[in-house]
């Protein structure tokens, strides 16, 4: 009857990427990860562990994206998958098709591309088909 709230993103965080690194290639983490710096690749969270992603206005991301939760202040150019939570702060700008569960978005967030929210693939079996009467 009643659903579990969607988790937020936690405020630890293990590893930072400052500002002014540069980093060629995917990035796999699990945990907390901050980035301040530029990332030119795929940044992909560890399969099956919660994990948080913070991009402050400063960070750049050139690639895909595939975390649980995901805080955007900075530039992003790919796609995006989100499996929980995504929140856009005000200077986030987003190129790329966005994937998520739960959406939080501040005015002056920029995304180009489409917004995609993740559903159960068993909303597909609620579809009602409705009858039209031959009524005259």
């Amino acid at each position: 009857m009643f659903t579990k709230r969607h988790s937020k993103p936690q405020n630890r965080i293990d590893s930072l990427i400052g500002a002014g690194t540069k980093i060629e290639g995917d990035l796999h983490f699990s945990g907390g990860l901050r980035v301040d710096g530029e990332i030119n690749g795929n940044v992909i969270a560890a399969e099956g562990k919660p994990s948080t992603l913070v991009l402050s206005e400063h960070a750049q991301v050139n690639g895909e994206i595939n975390v649980t939760h995901l805080v955007v202040n900075g530039t992003v150019a790919g796609p995006v998958h989100v499996a929980e939570y995504l929140e856009l702060q005000s200077k986030a700008k987003v190129t790329g098709d966005v994937h998520y569960k739960t959406l939080e978005i501040q005015l002056g967030a920029i995304v180009a591309g489409r917004l995609i929210h993740l559903t159960s693939e068993a909303a597909g079996d609620k579809v009602v088909a409705f009858k039209l009467s031959n009524a005259e």
